[in-house]
């Protein structure tokens, strides 16, 4: 899969919050998006979830076949997206049978997070760290090819962000893309780094709107 972005510019309540982003991933490539809070890091990924229209620019994919990017995508959010009510196996297999393309099992999931014990567990039991990493497993239950996260080390400790390193690797290993919203290093090897800074000298928002999950 091959990702193109050629001057984007996104609007929201009227007011520009970035013009003329553009850039290019190929297969096995990775993009570390960067800026202040209220820049649009979280607005970007979500004109490329599909979740808001970009006031101007084109996306272009390639090697997808007729595939929409929304359905090649995994998106992890500020929000764990998980149902409290239910386990973390119960969340997971929800998350494979609606995105389909099914790869681990839930508890091989859980494993390869370190959370194997929890699988029978309600997720309203589970810490804030916790709750993260089964929203993180949702990566590995289903085969997509472009993942975007939205802070994605927010609550983890430092085993699981080196937990979550190893996986970003690994996908990319196989051709797949990251694109990661960040405030710090993410151990993304050779990753690009998009700056994003207000457009046209506007104040920027108080702070992005978190990316929400799309289970």
């Amino acid at each position: 899969m091959r990702l193109d972005v050629d001057n984007l510019a996104c609007r929201r309540s009227g007011r520009r919050i970035f013009a003329g982003l553009t850039f290019a991933l190929e297969p096995g490539g990775a993009l570390a998006v960067t800026g202040r809070n209220g820049a649009g890091k979280s607005s970007l990924l979500a004109i490329l979830c599909g979740r808001l229209r970009p006031d101007a620019g084109r996306i272009t994919v390639v090697g997808v076949g007729e595939a929409t990017l929304p359905e090649c995508l995994h998106a992890v959010g500020h929000r764990d997206g998980l149902k409290s009510a239910l386990t973390a196996g119960e969340n997971l297999t929800f998350a494979r049978d609606l995105l389909g393309a099914a790869r681990l099992t839930p508890r091989d999931a859980l494993e390869r997070m370190g959370l194997g014990h929890a699988h029978d567990l309600p997720v309203a039991y589970l810490s804030a760290g916790q709750r993260r990493r089964v929203a993180l497993a949702r990566l590995l239950v289903c085969a997509r090819p472009l993942w975007l996260l939205d802070e994605p080390t927010a609550a983890l400790d430092v085993a699981s962000q080196e937990v979550l390193a190893r996986l970003m690797a690994e996908h990319r290993a196989g051709g797949g893309l990251v694109i990661a919203a960040t405030h710090q290093a993410l151990g993304l090897t050779d990753a690009m780094e998009l700056r994003i800074e207000p457009s046209g000298g506007e104040p920027a928002p108080p702070a992005d709107e978190g990316l929400e999950d799309w289970t």
